[in-house]
């Protein structure tokens, strides 16, 4: 048989690219600690510890799997119409807002086009923009972690389109503010705010996108409705830009189970209001514990993490490591910034008691 070289087939900016690295399962870190799956407390992914709405499983077990969904997402962008106010013309919904951020690069970037990113942030938008083929400029954020204007001016070139902005930003946990963004937009630049964790914080700019068609906002069903697993986001934006992803996007790319979970949720949607507000009060309790220990600096968060700063990346690892050993998984990361720092979801008060004893025997 002939030999077809297939690698020399690849693209060649897909070859090696740099990957993005996900949370494992809880299955595989139960293993490595060596203890039951049940026993793990799995704070790595900002997942919601109180899960979805009752009124989303039941709406799932009544799905007919073998119909397709609608290509067109018509209850979907209706029902998130109600909850956000924003007109349905204005609304699209993916498999996850991981989906949303790829589909605008296929619809901007092109092969050396760039993308600015402010680090440290979600990996999320420098991959996809390397896997676009696309170049990603990494403009740091200040000492307090907030956006550096003067630095964005001094790295926008002819070869720019967009510029991605978490807020509250993953992992640091700040927002952004409205005055900011407006001098984003005015940059002529695709702004893409991600609100994933809108709900913990109900500061928003998405009341700016009528005013401006370059405004793209994203948010998620995964944390506020405990919906992860089901992979649904959705972004507001002009009718005009939704419609250039409409074209772009795959008939289906929102499963009928997931548009059951997110009608469902957005119908019970106060109850699970009341969780995010007993995440936030979580928030608040494990901030003040984690300020009274020694040898550890919480970051003030907005979100349902917080981001927790040790002495040196040594000192980072070796807590990071003897939290999994006792079954504790919290998230690390790669970057130079936060070599130093993990972040910790907000868990349920057992899960945040467990997690401070273990953190205060380490750190003695």
């Amino acid at each position: 048989m002939a030999q077809s070289n297939i690698e020399q087939k690849i693209r060649g900016h897909l070859a090696n690219v740099q990957t993005y690295t996900p949370v494992e399962p809880p299955e595989l870190l139960a293993q490595k600690a060596g203890i039951p799956e049940s026993e793990i407390i799995k704070l790595n992914g900002n997942e919601n510890p109180y899960g979805p709405s009752p009124a989303a499983t039941e709406a799932v077990s009544k799905v007919p799997f073998h119909i397709y969904p609608d290509p067109r997402q018509r209850k979907i962008r209706q029902a998130l119409s109600d909850y956000t106010g924003a007109d349905a013309e204005s609304i699209i919904a993916g498999a996850g807002a991981d989906e949303l951020i790829d589909l605008l690069f296929r619809l901007f970037i092109e092969p050396g086009d760039r993308i600015l990113d402010f680090e440290p942030t979600f990996a999320m938008y420098a991959f996809s923009a390397r896997v676009a083929g696309g170049s990603v400029q990494l403009v740091q954020r200040d000492e307090l972690f907030n956006i550096d204007m003067d630095a964005l001016r001094d790295s926008v070139d002819d070869k720019t389109k967009i510029v991605f902005v978490s807020s509250p930003n993953n992992p640091t946990g700040n927002l952004i503010n409205k005055q900011t963004v407006e001098e984003l937009l005015d940059t002529g630049l695709v702004v893409v705010i991600d609100e994933a964790y809108y709900e913990f914080c109900n500061q928003t700019v998405a009341n700016l996108v009528p005013n401006y068609d370059n405004l793209v906002v994203l948010r998620t069903m995964s944390k506020w409705a405990g919906l992860a697993g089901l992979r649904v986001g959705y972004g507001i934006m002009n009718p005009g830009l939704v419609n250039h992803i409409v074209d772009i996007k795959s008939p289906y790319n929102v499963n009928v189970a997931a548009e059951a979970a997110l009608l469902a949720s957005l119908e019970d949607a106060p109850a699970l209001l009341d969780n995010v507000a007993k995440i936030v009060s979580e928030r608040d309790r494990l901030q003040a514990a984690l300020e009274e220990m020694a040898g550890i600096t919480p970051w003030p968060s907005e979100g349902n993490f917080i981001l927790c700063q040790l002495a040196n990346p040594e000192e980072a690892s070796r807590v990071y490591e003897n939290l999994a050993s006792r079954g504790i998984f919290v998230r690390n990361f790669g970057s130079e910034r936060l070599q130093d720092t993990f972040r910790v979801a907000i868990g349920t008060p057992d899960q945040t008691d467990a997690f401070t004893a273990a953190l205060g025997e380490i750190l003695k």
